[in-house]
């Protein structure tokens, strides 16, 4: 089994979509002075590697607390888009750009959670028929193609959570190694 990180690190004044709040990561207690340390956080709730509720996009749609959890994590797949065959019943993660152009046949697919670089308008468009979504991913390349791996991507449980940043983890089990 191998395990692979597929998150950005989280850093102070690390880039962010352009309009979406700076991030700031502070030492507020330190264990000179406190015998502890902690870091206080600001940050948006779309902010490097994240996924993305439907209410991200639409009004009255599900939050980050109403979607159950097994739709953070699940049997997954890397997919190209000219591969002819997408499986049905798996997460789904592009290792390109991907625009509306796909929308049609992921929407006959209903995959549980589609992952990479989407364009907006795919990404709302998938919002709007409830499939989350996640960005921000590193390293896709690196997961093996045409075979299975586990992917979990846990939100922090937001209250009305219109997104959150994500561990996003990949598991290839050992048969699928590469």
């Amino acid at each position: 089994m191998r395990v692979i990180d597929l998150s950005l690190p989280i850093a102070d004044g690390m880039h962010v979509y352009p309009g979406d709040p700076v991030v700031k990561v502070k030492v507020a207690h330190t264990y000179e002075c406190h015998s502890w340390e902690l870091r206080q956080l600001s940050l948006g709730s779309h902010t490097g590697t994240h996924v993305d509720a439907p209410s991200h996009m639409h009004p009255g749609a599900a939050t980050l607390d109403e979607l159950p959890l097994e739709r953070f994590f699940g049997a997954s797949r890397v997919v190209r888009i000219e591969d002819p065959n997408w499986p049905e019943g798996r997460g789904l993660f592009f290792s390109e750009s991907v625009g509306l152009e796909c929308f049609v046949r992921l929407a006959e697919l209903r995959p549980p959670f589609i992952g990479g670089e989407l364009s907006e308008e795919l990404e709302r468009a998938l919002l709007g028929i409830g499939i989350v979504t996640y960005t921000g991913l590193q390293g896709l390349e690196r997961l093996p193609r045409g075979t299975d791996f586990i992917f979990y991507g846990f939100p922090l449980r937001i209250v009305c959570g219109d997104g959150s940043p994500v561990r996003a983890v990949a598991v290839v089990a050992a048969e699928n190694e590469q």
